[in-house]
């Protein structure tokens, strides 16, 4: 049950970070609007955290949700960059 606590915590902890970060960070970088950038960001932070799956606690699953976390967080962290600079452009600003 505890290693289900983890994975979890470690995908959530992904995907706040990720979408903060891209959201702070990324907005001015054209390549996180590709829709490649969600799919590459999850899977080199899973490929980064697997070597953690050595530990006890921390379990293959646990490295799997954090690069589900991460790049579900990259992906919504751009869809909230695509809609701040729409709603720009809208209002004439």
């Amino acid at each position: 049950m505890f290693e289900l606590l983890i994975a979890v915590t470690a995908g959530l902890a992904g995907f706040t970070f990720t979408r903060g970060f891209v959201r702070r960070r990324l907005r001015f970088v054209d390549a996180v609007q590709s829709r490649l950038a969600p799919l590459l960001a999850g899977l080199l932070a899973a490929a980064l955290v697997w070597p953690l799956a050595a530990l006890p606690l921390v379990t293959v699953a646990a490295a799997v949700a954090f690069g589900v976390g991460t790049g579900m967080g990259t992906l919504h962290g751009a869809r909230d960059i695509r809609r701040a600079s729409g709603s720009l452009r809208r209002s004439g600003v």
